[in-house]
């Protein structure tokens, strides 16, 4: 049976966040995931949870000026500092919330110079939070972006996030597949799926090339969302998409499968 969370960061924009657990709650969902929840106090977003009866599924480490087009902060060694604190700042938080999982942004390398020294500043913090969240038994993910939306992206292939699991091999480590950055970088979302389910921990989905909801775009998501419920994987699948038109209208796909 698959299970559906609803990305607030890109769902139910229409309203104020703490506003939009309300309405994720009012069209279905029975969980949800934030990319940032650092605007409202984890007291706060506790207490929106339980009163809408909601289940808290995955956030991000803070990634610094990652989305204003920056290089981030995991893989840049001049701020491991700074990834320490929002290592901590992300561990209180998920001491009071306890979602299942918590993802690192890798950030990007502008400096081809530099590659291998951020690519091992960004293993070193994988590691670091992968040690972190294990006491609380929250899985940390990572995540291949892809290069045509975020240009430079330390991580953009289904190839990369397997050689880091090879390298670090920690139990709490896995891959978070996004079905839409695989498919702008011309992968077969589905076969990742069928082939490496055991090692993934999260998924995420929109239609490609426009990240909108499935029907928008060219990917076929009854036989995505066919394999996804025939694999393995026992884990949440998020809505992380920009809705063309509202995001109630944009629910068809919900409604068809419930």
């Amino acid at each position: 049976m698959l299970k559906f969370s609803a990305n607030l960061s890109l769902l139910f924009t229409e309203l104020p966040l703490i506003d939009r657990f309300a309405a994720a709650k009012q069209h279905g969902f029975s969980a949800v995931e934030i990319q940032f929840p650092y605007e409202l106090s984890p007291e706060t977003l506790l207490k929106v949870f339980q009163n809408n009866g909601l289940h808290l599924v995955l956030f991000n480490v803070s990634a610094d000026d990652l989305m204003q087009g920056g290089e981030g902060l995991a893989c840049v060694s001049e701020k491991r500092a700074q990834f320490r604190v929002a290592l901590e700042q992300a561990a209180d938080y998920a001491r009071v919330l306890q979602p299942e999982a918590i993802n690192i942004l890798a950030g990007r390398c502008f400096d081809n110079a530099r590659l291998a020294e951020y690519q091992q500043t960004f293993k070193d913090n994988l590691r670091l939070a992968a040690d972190t969240f294990a006491p609380l038994g929250i899985k940390t993910v990572f995540e291949a972006i892809n290069t045509h939306d975020m240009p430079a992206f330390l991580i953009h292939r289904g190839e990369q996030m397997l050689a880091v699991l090879a390298e670090l091999r920690h139990p709490n480590l896995f891959m978070q597949h996004d079905i839409y950055h695989a498919s702008r970088m011309g992968a077969d979302p589905a076969q990742f799926i069928r082939q490496y389910a055991d090692k993934i921990g999260h998924i995420q989905f929109a239609d490609s090339p426009n990240r909108g909801q499935p029907g928008t775009g060219e990917l076929d998501f009854t036989q995505l969302f066919s394999v996804i419920e025939q694999s393995n994987y026992a884990g949440w699948t998020g809505a992380e998409y920009k809705p063309v038109g509202t995001t109630a209208d944009s629910l068809g796909w919900l409604r068809f499968l419930s």
